[in-house]
């Protein structure tokens, strides 16, 4: 079933046909001159980073692009996703991207890069080492606060790198915005999801002095459940104030979800038949098409 054209933009709206050019992998390639950096922060736990930047790399995957994942935060929760908690946890610092927060990496070095059992897919792991390097106050870290872009930056074959961050505004999070191109929010709509999210904002502005490229995506509602009011309420009042920074695409609960995690494989490799991951490739759609057109309208700017 054709899915309905996205209408991100007041002043643009795309036919499904013209949709499907913009998040084409050679269109992709065409319009950027480098890999693109996404990467999901929020200072509140439980809103779906980790799971999304997993099912998403499955989604990107599938469509042909090469996927980086960056998982820089100490739980390790994506890591463990990919290659189960037993290995993650066994991984030295210098399997890790731990080695890049300590600067014992060098360039050309590929140790901390692990392919998963998934075409396209590669993984920089994280584990409780990064915990001593995930400090506050990262503004006053001086050329550090570069490490993790320059690492990024160094890579190569990659058409997109997802970070996955911790719950925290700290040394990590800062480092992400600092090597990121997008960030992307999610959020779940109830009282304790969106708090924080003016801190948030305030840091991808401080984040920009220092990378002026760094653009919000956008708000990504997750966890929403239809039948329930309040979520409702509070989806209303997010796309109320924030307008086109907020998805059109919801993430519910859905068991496929967390079936699909269990075997540690994103959805869409998983079930391609379930609603779990229609919706997921309908993220992965709406996170191109809306980079693309922003990067269309810069260009023309």
């Amino acid at each position: 079933m054709e899915k309905k054209a996205a209408t991100y933009f007041s002043e643009t709206t795309l036919d499904p046909q013209r949709s499907r050019e913009l998040t084409d992998n050679c269109h992709w390639q065409s319009c950027f001159s480098r890999p693109q950096t996404f990467c999901f922060i929020n200072q509140k736990g439980g809103v779906g980073k980790s799971s999304t930047c997993f099912h998403l790399a499955g989604a990107f995957a599938d469509m042909r692009f090469r996927v980086l994942v960056m998982d820089v935060d100490p739980q390790g929760s994506i890591s463990q996703g990919f290659f189960g908690s037993a290995t993650v946890e066994e991984l030295a610092a210098s399997e890790t991207v731990t080695s890049v927060f300590a600067d014992t990496w060098t360039t050309g070095d590929a140790a901390q890069l692990r392919p998963t059992r998934f075409e396209r897919i590669d993984v920089c792991p994280a584990n409780l080492e990064l915990a001593d390097y995930n400090t506050p106050r990262p503004e006053t870290l001086g050329l550090d606060q570069f490490a993790l872009r320059e690492f990024i930056d160094s890579q190569t074959g990659y058409d997109i790198v997802l970070i996955d961050c911790p719950p925290n505004l700290y040394r990590c999070s800062w480092s992400a915005m600092i090597a990121a191109d997008w960030v992307v929010i999610p959020v779940t709509p109830e009282d304790f999801g969106t708090q924080g999210l003016r801190a948030v904002h305030q840091a991808i502005e401080n984040a920009r002095a220092l990378n002026p490229n760094l653009r919000r995506l956008g708000h990504l509602v997750t966890r929403s459940d239809g039948r329930m009011l309040v979520h409702k309420a509070y989806e209303r009042r997010l796309r109320t104030k924030y307008g086109n920074l907020v998805l059109d695409t919801l993430m519910p609960e859905l068991s496929a979800f967390k079936l699909a995690l269990a075997a540690r494989t994103p959805v869409v490799l998983h079930d391609q038949r379930c609603r779990a991951t229609d919706l997921t490739q309908e993220l992965a759609r709406e996170i191109l098409e809306r980079a693309t057109v922003r990067q269309a309208r810069r260009q023309v700017a």
